[in-house]
Order: C-alpha cells, then sequence, then structure tokens
C-alpha cells in the first residue's frame, strides 16, 4: 500500500480506502455485521486506513456497521462521514442544512460509529445556496473546537461545482470529494486544477463507475430492482456498458484486471489523493488494494504527465 497527505488536512491516507454506501442496503443486498467485519479485517491487511461513510447510507447504518467493526481499533483508522441528509427509506432521502441540525446528525454519527471524534466531516452534495446556509460553516468550526470534528470537508455535486471548491479554504475546509472515473471527467476541467492550486486533498468516488468498470458487466446486462444502478442509474445504462467495453478493448493492457487498471488510471492524475471505491466482499477489496502497486504507464494518463 501507499500513503499520501490529504492536502493541507495533513493526513496520511491510503492511496485506496474503503466507501461504504453498499452496507446501507441500496446496492442489490443487505449486509451483515460479520461481513463488515470482514471486509474492514481485510482491508486493515492490506494496509487500507481509510474509510469513507455518510449519515444517510441508510440511517446511519453503513456507520453503524463500521463503529462495531472498528471498535477497540480506533486510532488505526481514519474515520471520515457527511452531513446534510435525512434517509427515509431506500433513495428517499431530505436535505438539511440548518446548523442546529446538522449538530445533531453529527452527533448521532458519532454514536453509530463508537467514536468521541471524525477525522473528516464533509458536507454532502449540498446546492450552493445550502452550502452558503447562514451559520453553518462557523457551527461547524465550533465542533472542531470542541474536538468531535478533526477536519472539514466538501463531498460536491455536481462534479464541475467550483462554486464550493472555490470557497473550501474560506470555509475551513481542506478536501473535496468528487465523482470521478474513467467515463465521468468532467472534474478535469477546473475542479481538479482548483484543488491542486489550493492544497485541496482530492477523494475521488465512484472510481469504478458504480461498477461500470469492473469489467463484470457486458452490454446488456441489468441490475436487481433494489441496486441503485437499476433504480437511479438506468437512463445511462447501455451508454456505459458500451463504453466500458470500448475502454476494456482498447486501453486495459492484456492480463490486467479491469478493475484494478480503473483505480490506478484515476491515482495517475496527479490531484488525486485517494479513491474510495465500494466493495461488497474481502476478495474485492484485497484486490482493490492491488490497485496501489498496479504501473500503468504515463501514457494512460493524459494528466500525469
Amino acid at each position: 500500500m501507499h500513503y499520501r497527505t490529504l492536502g493541507r488536512t495533513g493526513l496520511r491516507v491510503s492511496v485506496v480506502g474503503v466507501g461504504t454506501w453498499q452496507f446501507g442496503g441500496e446496492w442489490g443486498r443487505d449486509f451483515t455485521q460479520p461481513e463488515v467485519d470482514a471486509i474492514l479485517g481485510a482491508a486493515q491487511d492490506c494496509g487500507i486506513n481509510f474509510i469513507d461513510t455518510a449519515e444517510c447510507y441508510g440511517d446511519h447504518l453503513s456507520e453503524r456497521f463500521i463503529g462495531h467493526a472498528i471498535a477497540g481499533q480506533r486510532d488505526r483508522w481514519i474515520v471520515a462521514t457527511k452531513f446534510g441528509h435525512h434517509f427515509h427509506k431506500s433513495f428517499d432521502r431530505s436535505m438539511h442544512f440548518d446548523p442546529a441540525d446538522v449538530v445533531r446528525q453529527l452527533d448521532a454519527s458519532l454514536a453509530a460509529l463508537r467514536t468521541d471524534h471524525v477525522d473528516l466531516l464533509q458536507c454532502h452534495s449540498a446546492k450552493d445556496h445550502e452550502f452558503d446556509t447562514d451559520g453553518l460553516w462557523a457551527a461547524l468550526q465550533r465542533e472542531q473546537q470542541k474536538g468531535k470534528v478533526r477536519h472539514l470537508g466538501i463531498s460536491i455535486s455536481p462534479q464541475t461545482n467550483l462554486h464550493q471548491t472555490e470557497r473550501a479554504t474560506n470555509v475551513g475546509a481542506g478536501t473535496i470529494q468528487v465523482i470521478y472515473n474513467r467515463l465521468q471527467l468532467e472534474a478535469e476541467a477546473a475542479v481538479l486544477p482548483a484543488c491542486r492550486r489550493d492544497n485541496l486533498g482530492v477523494l475521488a468516488r465512484v472510481p469504478l463507475a458504480s461498477g461500470f468498470l469492473s469489467g463484470k458487466y457486458r452490454p446488456g446486462a441489468t441490475f436487481a430492482a433494489t441496486d441503485v444502478r437499476e433504480a437511479l442509474m438506468k437512463d445511462k445504462r447501455e451508454a456505459w456498458l458500451a463504453e466500458a467495453a470500448r475502454v476494456a478493448a482498447t486501453e486495459v493492457p492484456a492480463g490486467v484486471p479491469m478493475a484494478q487498471w480503473a483505480l490506478a488510471w484515476c491515482l495517475k492524475n496527479p490531484a488525486v489523493t485517494a479513491v474510495i471505491p465500494g466493495c461488497k466482499s474481502s476478495e474485492q477489496v484485497r484486490a482493490n488494494a492491488a490497485a496501489a502497486a498496479l504501473d500503468i504507464g504515463q501514457a494512460a494518463h493524459p494528466q500525469a504527465a
């Protein structure tokens, strides 16, 4: 495993982390605590030290799984979570950025995670007017001063959101989380250069394009009705499957697993600190971790030269 400094936070994070949306039950299956324990145990064995979760991956469900799994080992992990959403049921959330509500969300996250602090607390896909809510960032900085939060970050949406990226330093945030993968390149135009300029750590979320870059699916594939890829991504499914097949045939070297190549491709961009792929098994987390040592060559990423 390799480690990089997460921008101005100074945190040393593994270049491959663990994304945990799947633990909330919206990716076609429910998880048990032993399964989560095994996944995070395998991650730790591989040298992974970074976990990314959120308040609305289930109603703090992902956080509860994680809290149980890392109990007694909290100091070995850098834990990031988010604020801004209330989970109601699968694919049904409401947005809440009132400062008092956000503090309640944080306290609920701390209880679920069984910890007295999070290493990184991120604003979660806020619209710009929500991001600019009066008193929001002052309230978050007070939680920092109490020791409940070590660092603040922003998980932007859409991936072209310069309004929030360029205000990160002003509000005390040191990281940007953004969708970035071989099929979704929008962040390259302005967001990633701004992050480099301002020394903001970059967490590339959805680095496998929601599994379309895993190498497991071919054009014509469908997903379970309870899978987010069927519920929310049906309109783009065929185009992504076709493009992923083209990438596999023309860009991925023979003998290299496509998922590992896709993660390594993201990490070749000098703006990216770490990738945070989801995983459904210990085998997947081990395969993801192996991408840290994969050298796909400078020519494989035009911005890496």
